[in-house]
Parts: C-alpha cells; structure tokens; sequence
C-alpha cells in the first residue's frame, strides 16, 4: 500500500499575482500541464488576456479581481475560484512590487503597505484556503520568496523585511503543518527580468544599482526570465506526494568566460 494517495489529476491552482511576470509565467505553466487555473490580481484585464491565451492553447483558466490588501477581495476570490473550478488543490502567493527606498527614508504608510501586500496578503488567502487542504489532506501552498533575504540588498527598505517575514511564515507554516499532508514551499528567486522596477526613473535606477556594485551584489549583467521561476513552482508542486520540496533557491548562471 502507498505512503500516500496521489495527487489529482486535476488540481484547481489559484494564483495571487498573475498578471504579469512571475505569476503570469507560472499560470502558463500549470495550465499546460492540464490544471484549471484561477488567475488573481487588480490588473483583471491583464488576468483576462492571459485567461483567454490559456483557453486558446486549450487549457483552463478564469480571471478573477483580487486586491490582497482587502478581506472582502479576498474571500470572493476563493469563493469564485472554487466554485467555478472546484476545491483549491494548489495556492501560489507572488503578489506585491517593489519601491527603491533607503529604511529611514520611507514614509510609514509605503512601509506598511508593502509589508500588506507581500505578508498580510499571503496570510488573508493562506488563512482561507489551507484549513480546506488540511481537511482533504492534501494540498500545496508555494510562496515565491526572494534572495534578498539571505542577502539583503540597499535601497529595499520594505522589501527585504516583507520577504523576509513571508519566508519566516512559510518556515513556521511547514513545521505546524507536518503530518496534514499539506506542503508549505518557498522558490526564492534571485535577480528576475519581470516588470519589478520598471517604474524607477533612471536616477533611481543607477542609484540601486551602484549600491548593488557596492556591496558585490551584482556580480554579472544576466538575469533569470520570469519562465525559469515558473518552472521551478512546476517542479514543486509536481512532486509526489511523500516528497516535500521546501526550499528551491533559483541563480542566474554567470555568462561564459573568453577563452
């Protein structure tokens, strides 16, 4: 007899954060595989793009609005995605940008909205969904962490400590949760080529950037693609059942030296 049932088949895949980039990517990915997906974000015409891309391609996908920041968004999300594509099998929880602001220079209510976004936000859903997981005994929760905080960068002041605390929540959720059959995972990116930053002018910009220099943080120009993340949330949730892929760290590779 098995450790453990395997999974569905088919697993309903609710995605904060898919509207573009990292969650965009990994919506792309997981519907190719044949799972159903429940496409979260403000952005919904953007969600809606990408939904009518996923049906045209033959998969299954719906765009739903969701505001992490609000408890009202957040339980029509899950009430929608479940009803439209059936109990929440996988929860992916990339939502949240980021500002280029020194710590003592940021004004309180920027501070604490992107710790809303990238923490508050990750609970709100994880506290809706995970108790159904729990019940079946199965379920993935993946929350894409980040780099920075094995090695914080300057000129993050929220988003360091944001991610940092999201990936204390994820080590604190795998411990509570051993032994439900319910996985709590983190894919903690390194630098990524998303829309993350886009919005910087040129002087900010060339002030991270030096500061990275600075502190041997940008020790190559390459950076990963959103679909190389992706691909490593794929892999996670993936796994049989009786494997539990907690932690998968994702480098860009340095460009090849001159011979």
């Amino acid at each position: 007899m098995p450790r453990f049932e395997p999974n569905p088949e088919r697993r309903p895949t609710a995605i904060a954060g898919a509207s573009a980039g990292i969650g965009a990517a990994t919506a792309q990915a997981v519907a190719a595989s044949g799972h159903p997906v429940a496409l979260g974000a403000r952005r919904v015409d953007k969600c809606e793009e990408l939904a009518e891309k996923i049906r045209s391609d033959g998969g299954q996908a719906i765009a739903v609005p969701l505001d992490v920041t609000d408890e009202e968004s957040v339980t029509a999300f899950v009430a929608r995605t479940t009803e439209e594509l059936g109990d929440i099998e996988v929860l992916v929880y990339g939502a949240g940008d980021l500002d280029a602001d020194l710590v003592h220079e940021m004004e309180g209510s920027r501070f604490q909205g992107q710790l809303d976004v990238h923490l508050g936000g990750a609970h709100r859903l994880t506290s809706r969904i995970v108790p159904g997981m729990v019940g079946r005994q199965r379920g993935d929760v993946v929350f894409i962490g980040s780099d920075v905080v094995p090695k914080p960068r300057p000129r993050m002041g929220a988003y360091v400590p944001a991610k940092a605390g999201l990936e204390a929540m994820a080590r604190t959720m795998r411990m509570e949760l051993e032994g439900t059959g319910v996985r709590a995972s983190i894919v903690r990116p390194g630098p990524t080529s998303t829309s993350m930053g886009m919005q910087w002018d040129d002087k900010t910009t060339e002030a991270v950037l030096n500061d990275w220099v600075k502190w041997g943080l940008a020790r190559h120009p390459y950076f990963l693609r959103a679909s190389d993340i992706a691909d490593a949330v794929h892999h996670v949730i993936s796994a049989p059942r009786g494997v539990h892929l907690s932690l998968i760290e994702v480098e860009p590779e340095a460009p090849l030296e001159e011979r």
